[in-house]
């Protein structure tokens, strides 16, 4: 019943009401790397004669027989990447007899991490289109993206309605992740039966935009702490806001990201666009900019934040393979990390006393 809804969806399905022109041409960014005025300027799409910039503005450097392959998935995509040799590749389980034939997938890798699939043997350097298990190998030039691995990684994490422009809907799936439920049902189930344009976790501890930021400063999510605090100034300044109930349907400001659920439209594809160029502008920590662009973007985004329960019946997460040495820290980083974790934070001062009740307004 499921696969044949599906498939009459994606067969009868039309362009939503109003449409996204992305932004072409030259950029020296892969995004842009556009000013905080002139992102905000792009959250009103009423009028739909003006482009939106949204990635691709330098070559995604991929192989033509993988654009191809992906050109041609035209109904169910599921996504995931494993840049900087950082996880291990896993099958997803519990999939019906009938789904290879209806739902794609693509493991996007960089050129380290196929190092180590030619080393342990997994792929043959013979060959150029690669396949292991369900998942099809996409290798993935990173000297022509980003310096960082996680930005590459949130290229097909946000930009899967442009890598995949047939596609009628997508699971994107952290490589730390293993699926247990066939795609067909939870894009059913999540999406279809709810009536949304994308499903998301809720996060299992926080709500508040701000409780993630700090626990990125203190547990060295991201070592730039003074970014982090322009980050969070800039969004209060612009009206991010704490949770409250009256941001009800949406039940919080901070998702668990590792797994996302879309149905192709208007809707997700300006949600993924704007909180794209929103990552390109700061960093890869999709959380912080999650609330602030959902809650500004006009038109608004139909979401179901399921509940974590639901999440743990979904996928089992594994630990990420044992990182790579980086840079040291920048001296004075556990001072700055320690004002910012304690809330020093001018600009965000009426943010902060709402999250902690201590509001009298």
């Amino acid at each position: 019943m499921v696969l044949k809804e599906i498939q009459d969806l994606c067969r009868n399905s039309s362009l939503p009401s109003g449409v996204i022109r992305y932004m072409q041409g030259k950029g020296d960014s892969f995004g842009g790397n556009f000013s905080t005025q002139k992102r905000i300027s792009y959250f009103d799409h009423r009028d739909d004669r003006v482009e939106v910039p949204c990635g691709f503005l330098k070559e995604f450097p991929i192989s033509k027989s993988d654009r191809i392959a992906m050109e041609n998935c035209k109904r169910v995509v599921v996504v995931s990447a494993i840049f900087g040799d950082h996880d291990k590749i896993r099958q997803p389980k519990g999939l019906g007899s009938k789904t290879l034939d209806n739902v794609c997938f693509f493991m996007f890798v960089d050129d380290t991490t196929l190092r180590g699939l030619h080393y342990h043997k997994l792929i043959s350097r013979k060959s150029r289109n690669h396949q292991i298990g369900v998942w099809r190998i996409v290798e993935v030039s990173s000297k022509h993206l980003y310096n960082n691995p996680a930005m590459n990684g949130v290229i097909p994490k946000y930009l899967v309605h442009r890598l995949f422009p047939n596609s009628k809907f997508s699971i994107w799936l952290d490589a730390k992740l293993q699926l247990m439920v066939d795609p067909l049902l939870l894009i059913h189930s999540l999406v279809v039966s709810e009536n949304v344009d994308m499903a998301i976790s809720k996060h299992p501890y926080y709500v508040h935009t701000m409780e993630e930021a700090m626990a990125t400063a203190r547990w060295k999510k991201w070592w730039d702490v003074d970014s982090l605090k322009t980050q969070m100034e800039t969004y209060c300044e612009n009206g991010l806001q704490a949770w409250t109930p009256d941001k009800l349907p949406y039940a919080a400001d901070v998702p668990d990201s590792a797994l996302i659920l879309r149905k192709h439209g208007i809707g997700s594809n300006l949600f993924s666009c704007l909180l794209f160029n929103e990552l390109e502008a700061f960093n890869p920590r999709d959380q912080l900019a999650f609330a602030y662009v959902r809650d500004h973007m006009n038109p608004k985004i139909k979401l179901n934040m399921f509940d974590v329960e639901v999440f743990e019946q979904i996928a089992v997460e594994y630990r990420h393979n044992l990182k790579r040495g980086g840079s040291s820290p920048k001296e004075g980083l556990k001072t700055k990390r320690a004002s910012f974790v304690n809330g020093s934070c001018s600009r965000c001062e009426k943010y902060l006393l709402e999250m902690w009740g201590e509001s009298h307004e």
